[in-house]
């Protein structure tokens, strides 16, 4: 398939997935937009775009919901040239992680983007919750597991779980319906990745409770050694489900990775309480870079 060349911009497809595949495997990043299954699926909303320029693989979003952003290009040469070129496009480059900032971030505006920071735990810990800090995860997963025994049952995400999925991904957003344009982009691209998870190398797993879809979560390869977890969407009125399946999918699904990505908390503090709970080993800090 022939690359688009600046000044041209193609929309993201699927069709495109190769391209990205081996810019990114030869510019591996920890950074969870840096990801095809994360642009794919975000498409409806995010409106991504990309070119190639220099050799670098540039990729334009232009949001519903907040202000056009460039991701940090990746590969290429001359890349300070092709920022100042990406910033005629975008206010800003956003998801910029460090090293980047370090190597090409001279000469222009640079702030930390803290709700975007990513979290990064050792997959082990999350597999095992063991250790005295873990005692309230332990605690919650017991409390379901007697509550519903011999209710319930993980399998791995089948296409004939999806309607399933859909059901309680529509009944988990009416509880939290408040016209919030993130949300409904939310929602979007949950329904995108149960569309197409398989041709995008998603995996996922599928707690059912008494036969019905109760949780399910997707993840997939974000480099050799970590993987990133999306998606994950469980009945809050199950006490300890979260929990479980959260450790269940990290445990049966990711095995061959050290470390889990599980995303940002976009500033919002029950969200970051939550992650914070599962101590990660450390953050990926990203940055704006502007003009």
């Amino acid at each position: 398939m022939s690359r688009p060349a600046y000044p041209e911009f193609k929309p993201v497809g699927l069709e495109d997935q190769d391209v990205f595949r081996q810019y990114l495997e030869a510019s591996p990043s920890e950074v969870c937009e840096l990801d095809f299954a994360n642009i794919f699926i975000w498409k409806d909303s995010e409106h991504p775009r990309w070119t190639v320029l220099n050799g670098s693989l540039c990729v334009l979003v232009e949001p519903d919901f907040e202000d056009p952003y460039v991701l940090p290009p990746v590969g290429g040469e001359r890349v300070p040239e092709t920022v100042a070129t990406c910033l005629r496009h975008a206010p800003r480059l956003s998801r910029v992680p460090d090293s980047f900032v370090e190597r090409h971030g001279a000469g222009f505006k640079v702030e930390e983007d803290p709700g975007n920071f990513d979290y990064i735990y050792a997959r082990q810990e999350l597999a095992e919750l063991k250790g005295k800090k873990y005692d309230g995860k332990r605690n919650r997963i017991r409390k379901f597991e007697t509550t519903f025994a011999h209710q319930f049952q993980y399998h791995p995400l089948t296409r004939e779980d999806v309607p399933g999925c859909f059901r309680l991904l529509e009944d988990w957003f009416e509880e939290k319906r408040n016209g919030d344009p993130y949300m409904r982009a939310e929602r979007t691209a949950i329904l995108q990745a149960l569309a197409s998870f398989e041709r995008i190398g998603l995996k996922g797993g599928v707690v059912k409770v008494g036969g019905r879809v109760e949780a399910f979560t997707m993840g997939g390869r974000l480099t050799s050694d970590m993987a990133v977890i999306p998606i994950e969407i469980a009945n809050p009125g199950l006490v300890g489900l979260a929990q479980w399946i959260n450790r269940e999918f990290v445990g049966r699904e990711c095995g061959g990775f050290a470390f889990i990505n599980r995303e940002q908390d976009m500033n919002v503090e029950g969200l970051r309480k939550a992650k914070l709970s599962y101590q990660p080993v450390r953050l990926v800090k990203k940055f704006n870079i502007r003009p």
